[in-house]
């Protein structure tokens, strides 16, 4: 039986492998810089992550891009919040008039910044009742995901906005890791003890309703999930077919990555943890995916707010992969690896 979701196979079926040829040339040429090997770091790691999955020799950052996808849950009417879904819509204004904190990164960094309504006028099915979505509006709304890399991309950070989509993602992961699903929930926006058992709750009624399902992982994200959910996970499927290295957010986003992660565990490859969030199990899911973040500051905000403070650590490591000095240049020594390339 065909099902919409046997392109999103396809596609995955069509990822292109890292690059290693030009990994190994960054490797060479940082084997030569004017400095102590191996004393950048993760630095050094990132610079040959990029040269790998831009296929490029000469890594860069010249077209950053932030992107936030914006979506509403039927899953709000359970009493799993703090605020209602009319804030998703207040914050998507907020970032259209350059108010949010998200604005602020980009501003001082130069970097761009897309903002996408996903339909918020009209939530999600409440998945304590029923799917989510169906197969055919997840899979559109993987699609249009995937046109957000439209123009020339060369690195992407993702993020979301949301009201009650914390609850979707600990729903995700207790669908995929299994265990006791109460670990996964956290406070989200600021739940209080209250809404903190409504929250455990309306997942466990969720896992139950689905659970003859949950064994594939596109029908825990449209079961479970929500449109922006499936949004950057589409996202994360262009960016590896076009070869744009991906900076992940927090909690929810890497709902996203772990659905593509459960198909396939080299399919997110091509994407890092920006940081590591406050919010419930982050650090266990991560451990999962087997991706270190590259910063901790305790966040929980969302917004791609993490994932673009560590975009510019990227953009520092690319250049100092380019820009600095190698040995023979500053006058040391002889550069034969170099050479060979």
């Amino acid at each position: 039986m065909v099902s919409p979701f046997d392109d999103i196979r396809a596609l995955m079926a069509s990822f292109p492998d890292a690059d290693e040829r030009a990994a190994e040339v960054v490797r060479a040429r940082d084997s030569q810089l004017a400095k102590p090997p191996g004393s950048l770091g993760r630095l050094e790691q990132l610079a040959v992550w990029m040269a790998a999955w831009q296929a490029d020799d000469k890594p860069h950052v010249t077209r950053p891009l932030v992107c936030v996808f914006a979506g509403n849950h039927g899953v709000v009417a359970q009493g799993v919040s703090a605020f209602p879904a009319d804030v998703t819509r207040l914050m998507l204004d907020a970032f259209g008039a350059g108010g949010g904190t998200i604005n602020q990164i980009c501003a001082s960094f130069d970097f761009g910044f897309k903002a996408f309504d996903l339909a918020l006028d009209l939530p999600t099915a409440d998945m304590t009742e029923q799917p989510a979505m169906d197969e055919k509006s997840c899979v559109a709304t993987m699609a249009f995901g995937m046109e957000a890399l439209a123009g020339g991309v060369d690195l992407l950070a993702l993020g979301e906005m949301g009201i009650g989509n914390t609850t979707a993602a600990a729903a995700i992961y207790a669908a995929l890791y299994g265990g006791d699903p109460d670990r996964f929930v956290g406070h989200g926006a600021g739940a209080d003890e209250a809404q903190m058992q409504r929250k455990c709750a309306a997942v466990r009624k969720a896992l139950a309703l689905h659970q003859e399902t949950l064994s594939d992982p596109l029908e825990i994200l449209r079961r479970l999930g929500g449109r922006e959910i499936a949004a950057m996970a589409g996202a994360i499927m262009a960016a590896r077919l076009q070869r744009v290295p991906v900076v992940l957010d927090g909690y929810v986003v890497t709902a996203a990555a772990a659905v593509l992660h459960a198909m396939d565990p080299h399919s997110i490859d091509h994407c890092v943890a920006g940081h590591l969030s406050a919010e419930g199990a982050h650090a266990e899911v991560l451990a999962h995916l087997g991706l270190e973040p590259i910063l901790s500051l305790g966040m929980r905000l969302g917004e791609a707010s993490g994932a673009a403070l560590a975009m510019v650590m990227i953009k520092a490591a690319v250049a100092c992969h380019n820009g600095t000095h190698t040995l023979v240049q500053v006058g040391i020594g002889a550069d034969p690896a170099i050479s060979k390339h």
